[in-house]
């Protein structure tokens, strides 16, 4: 892909950006399809009956195929990602917590695989890959604004619209359907299919995580927004990421 970006003749700082975004468009746009697939070209009922994702469940049970090759996926994905990164991806003011979140989220993978809850697993991967899909591909279109030193219009209103849907299916995919679905099944409807069922807390407890680092991303969404209605910000760019020039400011104040 950096090939690609040097031959599309974009700036510097884009082309050395571009390539992750591409790579994590290509994977979720993917994984989020055949999450589709899964909830709603199936038998699975899981998203328009939540509570469904504990049905017949016993300790030890088989995982179809379909969904043991979704999160073969996306364990291998996870994995990867945390190396990235700490070491390939470009630094963030949210990179911390960022690693933190692929901790989480490798840890519930490889632990409801282990103890059967690979039904509740595909419906929190499907609520959340929609919005790295139009994160990455809004993303893509700001570095592509500005190629071969000629400013490119039709980048520009598909990364402000991309910005806005963005902005609405974060909070109504991850704050208020993963409550309404993914917490309301785990925390409530779960005893009551399963008693005393096995790990109860512990799960909860890594998804509450997740809720929160959710919550705290979107305080970036707030700030980005707010930005622009003040007219700090004239045009679509991430919040989280340095500014190059300020960057090497602080080093050569340090050094």
């Amino acid at each position: 892909l950096q090939p690609f970006g040097e031959w599309c003749k974009l700036r510097p700082k884009d082309a050395a950006k571009m390539p992750e975004s591409a790579w994590k468009l290509l994977f979720y746009t993917l994984s989020w399809s055949y999450g589709i697939y899964l909830l709603f070209f199936t038998d699975y009922p899981f998203f328009y009956d939540p509570p469904s994702v504990f049905y017949d469940w016993k300790k030890g049970m088989d995982v179809p195929t379909d969904i043991a090759i979704a999160y073969l996926l996306q364990c291998s994905f996870y994995g990867h990602s945390i190396y990235a990164t700490a070491y390939m991806d470009t630094w963030r003011k949210d990179s911390i917590v960022m690693l933190l979140h692929h901790v989480v989220t490798l840890t519930l993978i490889a632990f409801s695989y282990a103890f059967r809850y690979h039904n509740v697993g595909i419906l929190v991967l499907f609520l959340h890959d929609v919005n790295d899909v139009q994160l990455e591909f809004t993303k893509l279109n700001v570095y592509f604004k500005h190629r071969g030193g000629v400013y490119h219009r039709l980048n520009d209103i598909i990364s402000n619209i991309g910005c806005l849907t963005f902005c609405i299916s974060w909070f109504w995919f991850r704050l208020y359907w993963f409550p309404l679905k993914v917490l309301y099944a785990t925390c409530y409807s779960s005893l009551q299919v399963v008693p005393n069922i096995p790990f109860y807390f512990f799960f909860n407890a890594l998804l509450l995580i997740l809720t929160l680092m959710n919550i705290y991303w979107f305080l970036y969404i707030v700030l980005f927004v707010a930005k622009v209605l003040m007219g700090q910000m004239q045009e679509v760019n991430d919040v989280r990421e340095y500014d190059v020039e300020d960057s090497k400011k602080t080093t050569t104040a340090k050094k």
